[in-house]
């Protein structure tokens, strides 16, 4: 150090470092972005191998686990008695099923769990193995939950990928330990794995070729899905705008906006004739207007969650007043397009925007503190290794969303297809819900990353720090009344976490819970015997109950839930009149441009 800034700070120590750097070092700034680019191009490339899990989280979960179980005696103890009684269990079952043949057994499968519903596997050999199978993972879920000290996300993680890797090795999986397989084997000369062949290689060709699945060639965009007649009157640079006139001679004075999630293609709404919400509004006597919104590419990488908030609904409700004056709106969103719906009734309330008549939101979270198995997707490492990804990419790719979520069901979505389509050899025939379920879309970086971030991990629009603007938001300003939908085996968003806009508003609060999952449960066709569903309204500022006592006290009903919110909304619109028709100058037909980009 200097003698002259030594006599300043004579206490400073001589082996302090220059902050200037050396002349022959490079520029520190540039140094360091070239290390963290490589950085970020590899978990990017990870990424794409591992689904978008984050091997670095998974670890930390482990860890977190192993450290748990391991100061955690008296839980170890547990485990070794629950390990003897298990095999005491099996033991004496096999030695009762040898000498006394019946159909009973030692444990029975989760309700949701098919794997092992044939028959066939009460008798033996093929009883032990599953009976086997059944008892190991369940002492799996016992060693895996209930570790003292261990987070709840991590808990969550483990549980999860020790299922995971349990489900490869189910008996049920193998021709040679699956009694079904070796009856339709042997009953049909080997016709059914010749057959599962030829479907293993057509699937292998279409993976590589990024086609869509066999069958859904026969349904096209325009002709038998999305062909309710309408038109385009509006476009910009994310979304164009559909309107539908209604079927009867006059209309409800309300128009409809549908807001569907980005994440998907508008049409889940608009699939064949039979199966169409957006043709059941039009024939009940509803203007219909919907988004359908861009496939983003690599240069829409800066385009935000505001960015679709201004550039979707608020430019819609714009031109929607352009076409129909004076009119206020129902607004109907979906899924992630329900989240956006909620943010933008939100910031209109605070700015005392009253264009919105009434709010419907269709399997939509506000609250993510419990989304499910989700979670597993949204922790500080996941996200952070996710936003790797898309930042290398400029997006989120549809398969690699696709590879996730099969994940989440992978007994439903992968094992027992493969069993189903290369074992047994029988293809599933392609639905209209199935094809759409293939033409996916990308989510742009920023977007996702604020979502993820602001939403998910934060939780920002639930506790009251979200803004819009300068401003933040609250979800208890909406004034307008809402019918709230939920799925009761949605994994995307659970029920229960649905149910938490009661917590989150103040108004008057229709919740209808179905059966079905996220889309299935949502696309609710009225000719469909199974349907049925529980509905009860809050009224404004009313006691809270809990799902539960929602659940006990809510009258049940059998049938489709559209008839019951078509008479929702019809109470609160006005009398018919004659319907607002789609302009001279309209840009084109339904569907639209933007719906066929790939």
């Amino acid at each position: 150090m200097p003698d002259d800034i030594r006599a300043l700070h004579p206490d400073a120590p001589s082996h302090a470092p220059s902050s200037a750097p050396e002349p022959w070092e490079p520029d520190p700034a540039g140094y360091l972005a070239t290390f963290a680019t490589l950085d970020r191009a590899l978990h990017a490339s990870v990424a794409r191998l591992t689904l978008g899990l984050s091997p670095r989280a998974l670890m930390s979960a482990y860890s977190d686990w192993a450290a748990g179980l391991l100061f955690s005696p008296g839980k170890q103890a547990q485990l070794v008695h629950k390990a003897e009684r298990k095999w005491s269990r099996f033991a004496s079952f096999v030695q009762h099923r040898l000498s006394e043949p019946s159909d009973s057994a030692c444990i029975e499968p989760l309700p949701q769990d098919k794997r092992f519903a044939d028959e066939a596997w009460r008798q033996a050999p093929f009883c032990f193995m599953s009976q086997a199978f059944l008892l190991t993972q369940q002492w799996w879920h016992n060693a895996t939950t209930g570790v003292s000290g261990v987070t709840p996300q991590h808990e969550r993680a483990v549980e999860f990928a020790a299922r995971q890797w349990l489900d490869i090795f189910s008996p049920s999986n193998f021709l040679w330990t699956n009694p079904v397989v070796l009856e339709a084997t042997l009953r049909q000369g080997g016709a059914n794995l010749y057959r599962g062949w030829l479907h293993a290689m057509e699937d292998l060709h279409i993976a590589i070729a990024g086609d869509a699945p066999a069958g859904a060639e026969s349904f096209k965009i325009g002709e038998n899905i999305a062909a309710t007649p309408g038109k385009v009157v509006y476009r910009n640079e994310l979304m164009e705008l559909i309107q539908y006139a209604p079927s009867t001679a006059q209309a409800r004075p309300e128009p409809i906006l549908i807001i569907p999630a980005w994440i998907m293609k508008y049409y889940i709404l608009d699939l064949s004739p039979e199966n169409s919400l957006v043709r059941r509004l039009v024939d009940e006597g509803f203007t219909v207007f919907m988004i359908s919104w861009k496939n983003p590419g690599p240069d829409d990488r800066d385009l935000g969650m505001d960015d679709y908030r201004r550039l979707g609904p608020m430019a819609a409700l714009d031109r929607i007043g352009e076409i129909a004056p004076d009119r206020k709106v129902h607004a109907v969103g979906y899924c992630l397009g329900g989240a956006l719906l909620a943010i933008a009734a939100a910031s209109m309330a605070r700015d005392r925007d009253a264009r919105m008549q009434s709010l419907t939101l269709l399997a939509a979270q506000v609250d993510f503190e419990e989304a499910g198995e989700l979670m597993l997707f949204t922790n500080e490492k996941q996200i952070a290794f996710l936003d790797d990804l898309m930042w290398e990419q400029g997006f989120l790719d549809s398969r690699q969303m696709a590879g996730a979520f099969q994940l989440l069901r992978s007994n439903d979505l992968v094992w027992s297809r493969m069993v189903r389509e290369y074992l047994m050899g029988e293809r599933t025939p392609v639905s209209d819900l199935t094809a759409w379920n293939a033409d996916g879309t990308r989510l742009p970086y920023k977007m996702h990353s604020e979502y993820l971030k602001r939403l998910f991990l934060g939780n920002d629009l639930s506790e009251g720090r979200y803004r819009v603007g300068d401003r933040t938001i609250a979800l208890s300003d909406i004034a307008a009344p809402i019918f709230a939908v939920a799925t009761e085996t949605d994994h995307v968003s659970p029920w229960r976490s649905v149910y938490k806009l009661h917590q989150l508003t103040r108004g008057e609060l229709t919740f209808l819970l179905t059966n079905g999952g996220h889309n299935a449960g949502i696309v609710s066709d009225p000719r469909d015997p199974w349907r049925a569903y529980r509905m009860m309204t809050r009224a404004p500022d009313a006691r809270q109950q809990e799902p539960e006592q929602w659940l006990r006290r809510a009258a049940a009903a059998q049938g489709s839930w559209w008839p019951a919110w078509l008479e929702w909304l019809a109470a609160r619109s006005g009398a018919p009149v004659m319907p607002p028709w789609p302009p001279a100058d309209a840009l084109s037909d339904a569907p639209g441009d933007y719906v066929l980009m790939e």
